[in-house]
């Protein structure tokens, strides 16, 4: 009797996952359908304590002990997460308090407090055998102040003599020391040679996919070019992310010749951090960001968009200091991050969501046992709907409404649509969507409603205040009452074998005390 009932309750699981399986195999990734959690290495996970020299946790300029091993041993929440590419902060050699990453020492070196060549071999294929990429932040503009070539008088020339970084002579940039560290000569052929040099040997030790490109507006593009070209005649497929530091897309855009094939998206980060750091913002300014994108970029849902980085307040702070709550700030701004065209980029922590102000303050140690569950779930939902739903990724981009502090936007690929829906507002908002097809429905994946055509063929769609939700229309076929009427009868079944168990034990209890 009870594998009748096991049975029973397992026919609509064995149904459910059957119509799973009949589904058409995915397309192979690309890396617009990428999603990315960018770690600083020195804070997140200390996993090997033998690497602790020089560790002070109460300083926040000093090394706080965080190493490649931390991050392996937490590859498993990134993945939980949902996020198919990891980028790391620069891990070479790095000098006293340089544990950011960008001081550099060694180029071809694992800095000590990270760990070893060994273990970043390690992050790669453990990260690989998830299926996560993986990203090094890679730097090419500048060293370290106590770098050994700065006292190499056969050197001399490898460094640009010491400036201030300008405002808008973008020429005068290239050459100039950034915050006081000494300045790469990228237009000489020798320094050109070492740094190409340097970045096919980690490709070759490492199999990493892909560099995060620091500070790419402090080299030429004819040194881009040459970079591009030598790392691509290594891998073919290796990726890179210009951090080219403008909110112009058009300056940006030039650097598409060069070989990079996305760019850290600094006019996008700008408008989000105004509309949803504060309840009331209206979403206009994103939706023109977006169209701009459109026309200045051959690949714009290539660029890396992001709402915290390394170099900012953290958003948590910047909403608490508008007396916002920042979980709910941060759902909606997640929400339009991932849905709206473009690679999201999540700085680690933001599932907490970590607190902090300008740098270091914003280089926290990550709290893994402070993870929000509803930001958490957020993101988890969020990058499971951009694995189902290439409109998402791969879809064109149509705004269908935008009032008051609410938008909805629509995106579409191969016949199909979804639909995103945001207030920013402190009221309820509504609206009559009609560019929509006739005889379907939409169904919310965040809240889990269904909304179907009126009798004047509009989709009456109403959002409370502060919240979103992405909806996929699809064929309005009504209630299925065949799928309802099996599970009521399975469930009858069910009722009908636990009542005649209950009563035959009581039948056999009865005999027994006769007995």
């Amino acid at each position: 009797m009870r594998k009748l009932l096991t049975f029973l309750m397992l026919i609509p699981f064995l149904l459910f996952c059957a119509h799973k399986s009949d589904a058409a195999e995915k397309e192979e990734r690309k890396w617009q359908d990428e999603s990315i959690y960018f770690v600083m290495v020195d804070r997140f996970m200390n996993g090997d304590r033998d690497n602790d020299y020089e560790v002070d946790t109460d300083d926040p300029a000093a090394y706080h002990g965080g190493d490649l091993q931390g991050v392996i041993d937490q590859l498993d929440h990134i993945e939980e997460l949902g996020f198919t590419t990891l980028l790391i902060s620069p891990i070479m050699d790095n000098e006293e308090k340089g544990y950011h990453g960008y001081w550099i020492q060694d180029f071809m070196e694992v800095e000590e407090h990270f760990g070893t060549m060994e273990d970043a071999q390690r992050l790669v294929k453990e990260a690989h055998d998830r299926d996560i990429k993986v990203i090094f932040d890679f730097v090419v503009s500048h060293t370290g102040e106590q770098h050994p070539w700065l006292e190499d008088n056969e050197k001399t020339e490898w460094f640009h003599e010491e400036q201030s970084t300008p405002g808008e002579d973008q020429q005068h940039f290239k050459s100039s020391w950034m915050e006081g560290l000494p300045d790469l000569n990228t237009e000489n052929p020798q320094v050109r040679q070492y740094l190409f040099d340097a970045a096919e040997y980690w490709i070759q030790e490492t199999n990493v996919d892909g560099f995060r490109l620091n500070d790419g507006n402090h080299a030429s593009k004819d040194f881009w070019n040459e970079f591009s070209d030598r790392v691509k005649s290594v891998d073919e497929d290796f990726f890179l992310l210009g951090d080219v530091r403008s909110e112009d897309p058009e300056s940006v855009s030039e650097y598409e010749s060069t070989g990079m094939d996305s760019f850290s998206n600094y006019l996008y980060y700008n408008e989000a951090i105004e509309v949803f750091d504060s309840v009331d913002g209206s979403l206009s300014g994103l939706s023109h960001v977006l169209d701009k994108n459109e026309q200045s970029f051959e690949e714009p849902y290539l660029l890396g968009n992001f709402i915290d980085n390394q170099a900012s307040k953290r958003f948590t702070r910047i909403a608490a200091d508008d007396n916002e709550n920042p979980i709910t700030r941060w759902k909606l701004a997640l929400t339009h991050l991932f849905t709206a065209p473009g690679i999201p980029v999540v700085y680690y922590g933001s599932e907490v969501p970590l607190d902090g102000g300008d740098s270091p303050d914003n280089h926290r140690m990550m709290d893994f046992k402070g993870t929000n569950e509803e930001l958490q779930q957020r993101i988890e939902k969020l990058n499971s709907m951009r694995d189902e739903f290439p409109a998402l990724t791969r879809g064109s981009y149509e705004e269908l409404f935008n009032e008051d502090g609410m938008a909805v936007y629509k995106r579409e690929f191969e016949g199909q649509t979804m639909v995103i829906a945001i207030n920013n507002a402190s009221g309820t908002r509504s609206a009559d969507l009609t560019d929509l097809p006739d005889d379907h429905q939409m169904r919310g994946l965040l809240e889990d409603g269904v909304i179907r055509q009126a009798n004047d063929n509009a989709y009456k769609l109403g959002m409370e205040r502060e919240t979103a939700d992405v909806f996929v229309v699809e064929e309005d076929h009504g209630l299925n009452w065949l799928f309802i009427g099996f599970v009521g009868c399975i469930l009858l079944l069910f009722v009908i074998a636990v009542a005649w168990i209950t009563l035959k034990n009581k039948r056999e209890g009865q005999k027994t005390e006769a007995l």
